[in-house]
């Protein structure tokens, strides 16, 4: 009876607590205006095919270069007729594959890499060393080496924007688990004879989670810009493929004449990456222990 008391406790206990984060984040203005750009980007990214009557990828010469709110384009179109609102639509689909794909990818080398360097101490010079090479190389150039090896298509996009990301992963991890294997509990569970793997996955990680969360919805921000940046360089997404940095490298001829080709997905671009920088954040205030929670 005793026993059950006590799980109910802790329980209650972990409901109040993650009451009182949501509570904390919902306070954030901000971070809910994020959240809601978040949340529509998805929406239009799963129902982009029923929300209009145009083909992403074709258009009509006829109609090149429309302003906004002509006949049935509402956000005009480009130099080749084809409709800008429908390609930012399908825009919306590629950034969030890609975005997240590169970060589950850049999650699961940093978190085996952060862990093994954390946990076991004659690894960690090892791997840290590899890390501190990977840190060598500014983001972007080590992004567009990959891809000059492995050449341009968004599949190489993701890997270069996963390897990328794993060396900060690695050193969150790295750092939280350093911090966490010489908690008394932890000391307590190898006295008894626990496995590292036991320790590692049910005492460990679950501790490291709010890390990786907050990096993980930052690192979101990083890979749509970057993957963007890639494809306006001609490293990524190819013509005719909707992609926001392509869109926007692809209308610079018309700057001047029909600026809102360029200036559109552009202004798409930032809408999302600001969403991801504000809800990280609000994330990482809202998941600080150091905090007092109210």
């Amino acid at each position: 009876m005793e026993l059950v008391t006590n799980e109910e406790r802790v329980r209650k206990q972990k409901r109040k607590r993650d009451f009182t984060l949501l509570k904390r984040f919902a306070k954030n203005k901000m971070a809910i205006f994020g959240l809601a750009i978040i949340v529509l980007q998805i929406f239009l990214a799963i129902f982009a095919p029923l929300l209009t009557q145009h083909h992403p990828e074709i258009g009509t010469l006829a109609h090149s270069n429309l302003p906004i709110g002509t006949d049935s384009y509402l956000l005009g179109t480009d130099a080749l007729g084809r409709d800008l609102l429908t390609r930012v639509l399908f825009g919306a689909r590629i950034s969030l594959v890609v975005g997240s794909a590169a970060v589950a990818l850049g999650l699961v080398g940093g978190i085996a890499l952060g862990v093994l360097a954390g946990y076991y101490r004659k690894l960690d010079a090892v791997i840290m060393r590899f890390v501190d090479l990977l840190f060598s190389f500014p983001g972007v150039l080590l992004a567009m080496l990959i891809i000059a090896v492995l050449g341009t298509s968004l599949m190489n996009v993701i890997i270069a924007i996963s390897i990328w990301s794993v060396p900060a992963c690695a050193r969150i991890v790295r750092a939280s688990v350093l911090e966490i294997k010489n908690r008394e509990y932890i000391l307590a569970l190898r006295s008894i004879g626990a496995s590292d793997l036991r320790i590692i996955f049910l005492h460990i990680l679950p501790n490291c989670m709010s890390a990786i969360i907050v990096f993980a919805t930052m690192r979101m921000a990083t890979a749509i810009l970057s993957a963007a940046s890639l494809s306006f360089l001609g490293l990524g997404a190819q013509p005719p493929t909707p992609e926001w940095g392509a869109m926007v490298a692809s209308g610079r001829e018309l700057m001047w004449t029909s600026p809102h080709v360029m200036v559109i997905p552009g202004i798409a671009i930032m809408l999302v990456v600001f969403a991801f920088n504000i809800v990280g954040d609000a994330l990482r205030d809202a998941l600080d222990p150091n905090m007092n929670l109210d």
